[in-house]
């Protein structure tokens, strides 16, 4: 089923010497005895033993990547529609971000936020001006950087934290929703709402609420102007189910948050950096709608990790210096990828690429559909951010394993949905590709269920 990679010669070797994977032996050599092991034996006798039981994942190991493909030790081709978790927007080995790398790496990495550096300034001034030219949030006025998402959203619930309490010292309470995720760390797992994520570590952050996507009157019954400092939502859920936020709702939201002195938040993590078809999906909005924060991360880097937090003046004059801090945050690798990737994304001949391909994609993903329509119910989501809605027939664990085994890597979300972001700059040939390998697949696993 898997069609072999454009190189039988290539070879990855590590710098220390310890590790070499070749593609012509299929086999991964280690150091470790000079013993030469095959991937399984790789994974269990080298990866496991030493990595935290954290991760359930397939035996395959992969080595590299190019453009929208990746391969593995064995030397298997895969389509990516994964894209890192919507994290390599250009796609792997991305030719003038690795010239990038090697320039900014060759003079400065980091030197910490003690000092100043030209990247993080420069970066900075980016995203400000940038978000306004994409018709984003108008109050966009400061930033600070972070190492990834889940630190972007913690950084944004101690702004808002201290935002509420020069109001008020009991007005810390937040308020998430319904299938969100905001990240793993214990503040950012206090506002995502799922069971399975947060009962082994409870108890958690004090003060957090849940109320209902799309349901203005369960914001209303928990948002209080005595005790609230912030409202966090995604304008498009992610990991909850590709579930796009409706703009109405999201305008009355924010009239809400206005009443109450409450600061608003955008988890902006995946749904972010272009994958909607413009800068950030709340760009598609009104400036009624507009946000006081916004979370970044993810696609930014490309693969690197970088997060940042956009804030408005009125946030930021909450601040002071002390209030907030991090080692690698803002370092000088990270923001001169953070600016290319920028300037690569938000470049409007790009942005109207994207929505191209999302009509490609958004099209053939309706006539599957429509083909299984007993067990498929819909297609959703804003440009490159698309998922696929599988009724209780069809396990969409099944289908993310059946599509990997025919050389397409897809990746499952909540509600029992498909999820499909790829690199935005990924070509129409390989769109049609991996779109016929999908169907194959989903086809095979509907055949499967009719057959039982």
């Amino acid at each position: 089923m898997f069609r072999k990679g454009y190189s039988n010669s290539h070879k990855l070797i590590s710098s220390n010497g310890l590790i070499k994977i070749s593609s012509r032996s299929s086999n991964v050599s280690c150091g470790l005895g000079k013993r030469t092991l095959k991937t399984n034996e790789f994974i269990k006798n080298v990866t496991e033993p030493h990595t935290a039981t954290t991760y359930a994942r397939p035996n395959i190991l992969l080595t590299h990547g190019k453009g929208s493909y990746l391969y593995d030790a064995e030397n298997r081709k895969y389509v990516d529609f994964g894209s890192g978790i919507a994290v390599t927007a250009l796609g792997h080995s991305y030719d003038k971000l690795t010239d990038v790398i090697t320039d900014q790496a060759s003079k400065l990495m980091h030197c910490s936020n003690l000092f100043y550096n030209i990247p993080a300034g420069e970066l900075a001034q980016k995203l400000v001006e940038k978000t306004i030219e994409s018709g984003g949030m108008a109050e966009a006025q400061r930033v600070f950087f972070s190492n990834s998402g889940t630190e972007s959203n913690e950084a944004a619930i101690k702004f808002a934290r201290k935002y509420g309490k020069t109001l008020n010292e009991n007005k810390y309470e937040i308020i998430s929703f319904e299938n969100s995720f905001h990240g793993r760390t214990l503040g950012a797992l206090s506002i995502t709402p799922n069971e399975k994520y947060q009962k082994p570590f409870s108890p958690l952050l004090p003060g957090c609420h849940v109320a209902k996507p799309n349901d203005i009157k369960s914001v209303e019954n928990l948002i209080s102007k005595d005790k609230t400092c912030a409202v966090i939502i995604e304008p498009i859920q992610g990991e909850g189910g590709v579930n796009p936020i409706e703009p109405t709702f999201l305008v009355e939201l924010r009239k809400l948050c206005d009443a109450n002195d409450v600061i608003l938040i955008y988890d902006e993590i995946q749904s972010g950096m272009g994958r909607s078809g413009k800068l950030w999906a709340h760009s598609h909005l009104p400036k009624e709608a507009h946000p006081d924060i916004i979370t970044s991360a993810k696609a930014l880097g490309n693969g690197y990790p970088i997060g940042a937090v956009i804030i408005s003046e009125k946030v930021e004059k909450a601040l002071n210096v002390g209030d907030h801090g991090t080692t690698f945050g803002g370092n000088l690798l990270a923001c001169k990828i953070g600016s290319f990737v920028l300037e690569e994304i938000s470049d409007k001949a790009f942005m109207a690429d994207v929505q191209k391909k999302a009509d490609l994609f958004s099209t053939k993903l309706a006539q599957i559909a429509a083909k299984h329509p007993n067990h498929i119910s819909e297609v959703r989501g804003k440009g490159l951010l698309l998922g696929v809605k599988f009724n209780d027939s069809i396990d969409v664990a099944k289908v993310v394993t059946t599509c990997r085994d025919n050389g397409l890597i897809a990746i499952s979300a909540g509600s029992n949905v498909l999820r499909i972001v790829p690199a935005l700059n990924i070509p129409e040939e390989t769109i049609s590709e991996g779109l016929e390998i999908l169907e194959r697949s989903i086809t095979e696993c509907c055949e499967k269920v009719n057959s039982d």
